[in-house]
């Protein structure tokens, strides 16, 4: 799959040399994974209405929801140029390089997460884009949600230390957050995104590392799925704005110039959304009948340092020890 994704990217550049000229009428789709009400969703539309509206032959048209696929599927068909863009988390599946973006405790604090990670020109995401040039894959833009938690339909069994936890919880394809979740002390089951809800739902597993708390209580708080937000605020919620360099060798300059704007445009106003209702989302939680379990400083500090000891080390591995470097490089 490797070896296909990067002979497709090479054939890119051919068609890049030959650009067409102006054509009306292109048409482009937009597939995300976030739910049909959710804010990303709605950003994906303000995207779509900004590239539409601005009279230069373009009919984008937004598929929210895995639609059109799981978002580890849709980074390959992207590559492949069968998705001209997509807005959704970029998962190791394709480069295990990838798993950089899971990173745990790599930032702290949202000012971090605006230098670090909504910056398309910062260090951390050349890095990134360095990746999916080989695949043909170009991102347009950057949406860091906020610091993810745990879901969970009970309280967790020593949950502010790194005892067992009597737990099992949903992780995503990453063997870093894996390793994360089992060193603080949980089993860990891998599950796509798609079956969290009915996981949760049959007892299949206790909980699920996946959320921000304004994701929780829009996903799942107001279906009454779940019960304590264990907010350990270890791995960013991250997802990208990405186009297919088949799909924008198509296009003109100016074609290209409308929607890198109406894209970069939608992340900042995702990224401020985000900032602003994070607390006002914690209190809708608990209204909800959620009861959320932060840790003390102290114990944040030594839970990001017993992390960082152990697991950043271990990603070289997967992950290769100069991208590690680089990235531990990129938030100083």
């Amino acid at each position: 799959m490797k070896t296909l994704l990067k002979t497709l990217a090479a054939s890119t550049l051919a068609l890049q040399l030959a650009a067409p000229a102006f054509a009306d009428d292109i048409k482009l789709r937009f597939a995300g994974v976030f739910p049909i009400d959710h804010q990303g969703t709605k950003m994906m539309e303000q995207v779509a209405a900004d590239v539409n509206a601005a009279g230069v032959g373009l009919e984008m048209t937004v598929f929210p929801a895995n639609q059109l696929g799981s978002g580890e599927a849709l980074f390959e068909d992207v590559a492949r140029g069968n998705i001209d863009f997509a807005a959704a988390f970029i998962y190791s599946d394709t480069d295990p390089r990838l798993d950089f973006l899971n990173m745990p405790f790599l930032v702290s604090n949202w000012d971090q997460i605006n230098t670090v990670m909504l910056d398309m020109d910062s260090p951390y995401n050349q890095i990134l884009q360095g990746i999916t040039d080989e695949y043909g894959v170009r991102v347009m833009a950057a949406n860091p949600e906020g610091f993810v938690g745990i879901v969970a339909n009970k309280e967790p069994t020593n949950w502010n230390n790194f005892d067992d936890k009597g737990m099992n919880i949903r992780v995503w394809s990453s063997n870093t957050v894996k390793s994360m979740v089992e060193l603080l002390g949980f089993r860990a089951t891998t599950m796509a995104w798609g079956d969290i809800f009915p996981a949760l739902q049959s007892g299949i597993v206790d909980g699920a590392i996946c959320c921000t708390k304004t994701a929780t209580y829009s996903i799942f708080a107001q279906s009454d799925v779940g019960t304590h937000f264990v907010e350990y605020n270890s791995i960013l919620e991250q997802t990208f704005y990405y186009g297919s360099e088949r799909a924008l060798a198509k296009l003109n300059d100016e074609q290209r110039n409308v929607i890198q704007a109406a894209m970069a445009k939608a992340s900042a106003d995702f990224f401020a959304y985000n900032r602003e209702h994070d607390a006002k989302f914690g209190e809708k939680l608990i209204e909800k009948g959620y009861t959320i379990l932060q840790l003390t400083p102290e114990e944040q500090q030594a839970m990001a340092e017993h992390v960082r000891e152990n697991i950043w080390p271990a990603m070289a591995s997967d992950v290769g020890q100069d991208t590690l470097d680089r990235v531990k490089a990129a938030v100083k």
